[in-house]
């Protein structure tokens, strides 16, 4: 069994804080988190768990460690992000997953768990806090989805589209990156990028930025251009994705793995096709300007 949810947090008066919830049917105390649905990821269930227990609406900070635990169906496995909440906003329990919600320092919190287990993700969270690499932004690098065969497009390449498989990934990655909210999209300007980011940029009302540097033309000629616009992305500090194609990925990858330690640079994807078709990874930047990627994830959209 698959379950999501989040450690909510936030600093007050200088001290860190986190969000515990009591559940009346079982009587304890514990984090946001639920089932996955059927046609969700990962991701998105945890996102949709933490709006519908807590009434918060708050994009993905960074991965917390997953905790297994066995339960009577089987092994139970539950997936945790840090997720930041700024101050003033107002929770409310859903009244019957939920019925009370408490701020509280890690250490309180630490002692009212119930479920022993649940610590993991918490210590793990207050040593990112404690690091200054629990305050982050997100930096995302997509694939655009499944796009017409090169063999049957006698066209321009810049406007070969998406195959029909293609245009529903689009979709299911519109739903995928409303779990980090980048309201920047940078894309190759080729008709299949800006079809894949479309479905995402209606729904947010994200910004949408076209990238000749992007394109696979621009990077067989200068992949220096490629990298540039990639180094560009961690300007302004704000949540961003940014759509290119396969032969580009190698250059992006290297650009990205100069801002963080060799450990993370080894989860990039390193050989041949590097992404699939509308796969994401997901760069969670520490505020401040340092510009370092504190932690890396990888995500497919829902496949139908």
């Amino acid at each position: 069994m698959t379950a999501a949810g989040a450690i909510p947090w936030r600093v007050n008066k200088d001290r860190l804080e986190v969000l515990l919830i009591h559940r009346p049917r079982y009587d304890d105390w514990s984090w946001p988190k639920g089932k996955i649905d059927a046609g969700e990821t990962v991701p998105e269930c945890a996102v949709r768990e933490v709006w519908e227990e807590i009434g918060l609406q708050a994009p993905l900070g960074i991965p917390l460690p997953p905790i297994h635990y066995h339960v009577a169906s089987g092994l139970k496995v539950v997936y945790y992000w840090a997720v930041k909440v700024t101050n003033g906003t107002t929770l409310v329990p859903d009244g019957k997953e939920v019925d009370s919600v408490m701020w509280c320092a890690p250490e309180k919190a630490a002692r009212l768990l119930s479920n022993p287990s649940d610590v993991v993700p918490l210590e793990y969270l207050r040593d990112a806090h404690d690091q200054g690499t629990l305050d982050t932004w997100p930096l995302l690098v997509l694939r655009h989805a499944k796009a017409k065969p090169r063999s049957s497009w006698s066209k321009a390449e810049g406007e070969r589209p998406l195959a029909a498989t293609g245009s529903r990934q689009a979709q299911a990655v519109g739903r995928l990156l409303q779990a980090w909210k980048p309201m920047r999209v940078v894309t190759s300007p080729w008709l299949r990028c800006v079809a894949t980011v479309a479905p995402y940029a209606k729904a947010s009302g994200a910004k949408v930025k076209l990238a000749e540097g992007l394109t696979e033309h621009k990077h067989q000629r200068s992949p220096k251009k490629t990298a540039a616009v990639i180094e560009t992305l961690f300007d302004k500090q704000r949540a961003v994705v940014a759509c290119t194609h396969r032969p580009a990925l190698p250059t992006v990858l290297r650009q990205l793995a100069t801002h963080m330690p060799a450990h993370l640079a080894n989860l990039l994807p390193a050989r041949e096709p590097y992404l699939s078709p509308g796969e994401v990874v997901v760069c969670h930047v520490a505020c401040g300007g340092r510009k370092q990627v504190v932690a890396v994830e990888q995500f497919k959209p829902f496949d139908d």
